[in-house]
């Protein structure tokens, strides 16, 4: 039998899952993907609550069970932002280990941008035209700004939906205030982002993970086996219907995950922030992130 890996991804809104089998040329076949919505941060990411920790250990054995049953030989499993902030996130790494058996490995935020451009240099047909990454979590945003050949800078930054729905978004639909909160909250801290791109422009925006696959699902105009291309005149009109949705309303969208109903309005002003602030000229959306660059890494140190 061919050699199993397996990734978990414990991210601060979702726990991830995915097993490959290498190929003799080293590349790698997905054989199994599983996510939970744990949401480490609902009840605040200084500490995690206990509902949220049981949540995230309940879903690390159905990951050990599955890893189990389908013969994994290797297994990383890597902490984010949650667990790197949370005052009991070494307590739960404990736990974990002498409960279910699988050691994680906590990660800076450095570290986690270059396993996502990493994975998204696997989907994405990268050109000596510099791109800018996102990738936006529960805890914390990581930018790339990168070339096919280059990683020029690359930052990770605590504005993540959970934090930012947990401190501004109190009322359905949002209120106009509650908008401009989180607006200056997120421009207090991207000036790094903003000064790095005067050095190295970039007119595309790469998505990967999280919101950016409801964008797809829902404006997509091109897709391909890896990435998908979003035209950035469909954003504002979706834009304008969230900021003016109720969560209910939102829970009623077909084209929205229940998992995603109530953290995406700030997800999407955090994404609105970014196409203003760099005069984006267009979107594309990456099937692959830092999973699988982890993955990529895995192979390339076999």
């Amino acid at each position: 039998m061919s050699q199993r890996l397996a990734v978990i991804d414990l991210g601060t809104n979702t726990f991830h899952l995915l097993v490959a089998e290498v190929q003799a040329d080293q590349s790698f076949k997905e054989l199994y993907r599983k996510r939970f919505f744990v949401k480490l941060a609902e009840e605040g990411i200084e500490t995690i609550g206990e509902a949220p920790l049981q949540r995230g250990m309940q879903a690390l054995r159905t990951f050990q069970q599955v890893l189990q049953e389908l013969g994994v030989e290797q297994v990383k499993a890597i902490g984010t932002a949650a667990l790197r902030t949370a005052t009991n996130g070494p307590r739960f790494i404990e736990t974990v280990k002498e409960q279910i058996g699988i050691q994680i490995e906590l990660i800076s935020g450095a570290k986690e941008a270059a396993y996502i451009h990493k994975g998204v240099a696997l989907a994405v047909p990268f050109s000596s035209d510099n791109f800018l990454l996102m990738d936006i979590g529960g805890g914390s945003v990581e930018f790339i700004i990168a070339n096919q050949d280059t990683v020029h800078w690359a930052q990770s930054f605590p504005i993540g939906v959970g934090v930012l729905y947990k401190k501004f978004h109190h009322h359905e639909p949002i209120l106009a205030s509650e908008v401009t909160a989180t607006y200056q909250y997120i421009k207090s801290f991207l000036p790094p982002l903003l000064q790095a791109l005067k050095q190295y422009p970039a007119a595309t925006l790469v998505g990967a993970s999280g919101t950016f696959d409801v964008l797809e699902f829902i404006l997509a105009k091109e897709t391909y086996p890896t990435y998908a291309i979003v035209p950035t005149n469909e954003f504002p009109p979706l834009y304008k219907r969230l900021l003016a949705s109720t969560k209910a309303e939102r829970y009623a969208f077909k084209d929205i995950p229940d998992e995603r109903a109530d953290m995406i309005v700030v997800a999407v002003i955090l994404i609105e922030y970014i196409l203003k602030a760099v005069q984006i000229e267009r979107i594309l959306v990456s099937k692959y992130a830092m999973k699988e660059g982890i993955l990529a890494e895995f192979l390339s140190v076999e």
